[in-house]
């Protein structure tokens, strides 16, 4: 069976005196039935890493390279270092602003892999895609190019247009995507496939959480800004916990 996972990515936000939230959210962790991940910024990842216990720990993105000239950007060994179990890689704003496709998620998802770090791949359509008609092949595509046969995976489906604008798809929607996400998953790496978590993300929140947990195939949150403050985010692990 897939583990149950609620994730936080907190972007470009937080400071130290944010680690009180880290905190809140670790000691509700003890009581939850799934895993909690928290991406900070590389910023607070070490002393991340040192106050929480219940939780795990992620970055945001790694480079393919283990090492290098390549100002400004952390390797998966590097994330490691800091005692990071989780990282990002192919988020949707990663794709956008810094022109990443699927071939380089790739690499970045068998960079974290090689230095024992478990990738959260992301995927999703943009609006015109959706509008289209054409979401579940843009999404199969981005799959069959950026994801690794490895059971570590993780898989996030986060359609563009709901990140942080409020708006998701319809219930009926996420269970599409979900139920064809998963047969692709079990259709190109058989019994792995069956074993990946499957996180929907995208303008989740305490008062959507339930009705999304229920849907097929979801197996988990990729939370956004709902992650950044506990009494946002712990709501969501509760209800994941009782999914």
């Amino acid at each position: 069976m897939p583990t149950k996972i609620a994730a936080g990515n907190w972007k470009m936000n937080g400071l130290q005196t944010d680690m009180l939230e880290l905190q809140l959210i670790s000691k509700a962790a003890e009581q939850m039935d799934c895993r909690t991940i928290i991406c900070p910024p590389t910023t607070l990842l070490g002393n991340a890493t040192k106050f929480s216990k219940e939780i795990f720990i992620g970055g945001q993105d790694c480079h393919p390279e283990p090492s290098g000239a390549y100002t400004g950007d952390i390797s998966a060994n590097m994330l490691a270092d800091t005692g990071a179990s989780y990282v990002l890689v192919g988020h949707s704003e990663r794709r956008s602003y810094h022109g990443e496709n699927s071939t380089i998620v790739r690499a970045k998802a068998e960079a974290a892999i090689a230095a024992t770090l478990k990738p959260v791949i992301c995927v999703g359509e943009n609006l015109q895609q959706r509008k289209s008609g054409d979401a579940i092949e843009t999404v199969s595509s981005q799959i069959k190019d950026s994801v690794p046969a490895n059971s570590e995976i993780i898989l996030a489906y986060e359609p563009i247009w709901a990140i942080g604008t409020g708006v998701i798809p319809s219930f009926k929607e996420i269970c599409q995507m979900h139920d064809a996400i998963r047969a692709l998953l079990i259709k190109n790496y058989g019994s792995i496939g069956q074993k990946i978590s499957i996180l929907y993300g995208g303008s989740v929140k305490p008062s959507n959480a339930a009705e999304i947990f229920s849907a097929t195939n979801v197996n988990g949150a990729l939370v956004g800004g709902a992650s950044l403050k506990s009494t946002d985010f712990i709501p969501i692990m509760r209800a994941l916990s009782k999914s």
